[in-house]
């Protein structure tokens, strides 16, 4: 990921998933397999590997980003079909819901840097 955002010019955008545990409600059954995923691990060598790189990460918030069709913004629950399938139901566009999501990442990842550097700009006297 690193490698190909170098090569590109590109930045790498990551949901934020800290807290996760706390707000996700599961199964019994389920939970084993919620606890032994390592999001935080993962990042944090995301993070190591593109600071090592040059690379600009930002974290972005994960609500609505596999509800949200990313062509035309339509958000709604039942858009998600299956597990790997999503359908807008707004446009009737069918995708693979992890197409999609990527794509919203990647929007509020811009935008998160470009209000990131705005924010930073100094004054103009």
């Amino acid at each position: 990921m690193v490698t190909t955002a170098e090569c590109t010019g590109q930045g790498i955008a990551l949901e934020d998933l800290s807290g996760i545990r706390d707000r996700v409600r599961l199964r019994k059954d389920q939970r084993t397999s919620l606890h032994s995923w390592s999001f935080h691990r993962l990042a944090a060598f995301t993070e190591y590997k593109a600071k090592r790189a040059g690379v600009p990460l930002v974290y972005v918030d994960p609500a609505y980003t596999s509800r949200q069709y990313s062509a035309c913004g339509h958000t709604d629950r039942k858009n998600r079909a299956g597990q790997a399938t999503f359908a807008c139901r707004a446009c009737g566009v069918m995708m693979h819901a992890d197409d999609n999501a990527s794509h919203n990442i990647g929007c509020k990842g811009e935008a998160v840097w470009i209000a990131g550097r705005e924010s930073r700009v100094p004054a103009t006297p």
